[in-house]
């Protein structure tokens, strides 16, 4: 009896450690390949759905020398009007002008500040694979894709490198990873306990979430199609704030050289 209890305790050791293993594995080549997704996304433009309590907006996000703009081209799903068109093509072509006369240390300092967002934005998603411990539950099927489904709990020691990064040491989530390409099909995470950030400032609270979404958009390059976020928190512990964003994006395109 006790011989068939190690043999049995053994047996779920090894499925564990094998488990373990897989999930390693599936992780690294994951960040291998959503580095290579997040490096090629400046070379494209899309549009951008924002909705808010009030509405959506959607935009077109163009690649203009060296960092996007954003060119307001419907309200409510529907097109502007003809007059409100006009006017937004020549914001374009004013951005557009502007670009090409501004000075060569106005440009570069533009674009670095679009690097630095990108840096910073970057760093949260990326922060993921280091701030949690990740255990592969098994495979699913989402749309089209089979995705490898893992659970992610937060890492002990973990130290966040800033101050944003910080809520993940309170969070846990799921990621999703296409069987194939190992690329993210979906992320989720949530604050399972309060996290003060900046000291006394503010307290991330439970139910704070976000989810991200990501779709095949050329050869071997995924990029986002759904971001949404629900954030709870208390600034100096007293004064409830509660922020929702809700974007879609879609219509990738490789942009064009402007000459």
């Amino acid at each position: 009896m006790k011989i068939g209890i190690l043999a049995i305790v053994g047996v779920a050791l090894l499925k564990a450690a094998v488990l373990s293993n897989d999930a390693r594995m599936i992780i690294q080549r994951s960040v291998a390949a959503n580095e290579r997704d997040w490096k090629a996304a400046p070379q494209y433009n899309y549009q951008e759905r924002d909705r808010t309590g009030k509405g959506t907006k959607t935009y077109q996000v163009l690649m203009i020398l060296g960092s996007p703009y954003n060119r307001l081209v419907a309200r409510d799903g529907r097109a502007l009007p003809a007059s409100q068109q006009a006017d937004e093509q020549r914001k374009l072509n004013a951005e557009i002008q502007r670009r090409r006369s501004e000075s060569p240390a106005k440009r570069a300092a533009r674009i670095q500040r679009y690097r630095d967002g990108r840096r910073q934005e970057h760093l949260m998603i990326s922060q993921l694979t280091e701030a949690f411990d990740f255990h592969l539950t098994g495979q699913r099927t989402i749309g089209n894709h089979e995705v490898y489904v893992l659970e992610a709990t937060p890492r002990a020691g973990y130290r966040p490198p800033n101050r944003d990064s910080k809520v993940l040491t309170g969070m846990r989530g799921e990621l999703w990873v296409d069987t194939q390409t190992f690329q993210w099909v979906k992320v989720e995470a949530e604050v399972i306990h309060r996290v003060s950030i900046g000291g006394f400032l503010a307290v991330v609270e439970p139910g704070t979430r976000f989810e991200v979404e990501y779709t095949p958009v050329d050869e071997g390059i995924w990029l986002p199609s759904h971001y949404t976020m629900s954030a709870h928190a208390k600034v100096f512990y007293l004064v409830s704030h509660t922020n929702q964003e809700d974007e879609t994006y879609f219509g990738y395109q490789k942009a064009a050289p402007l000459s």
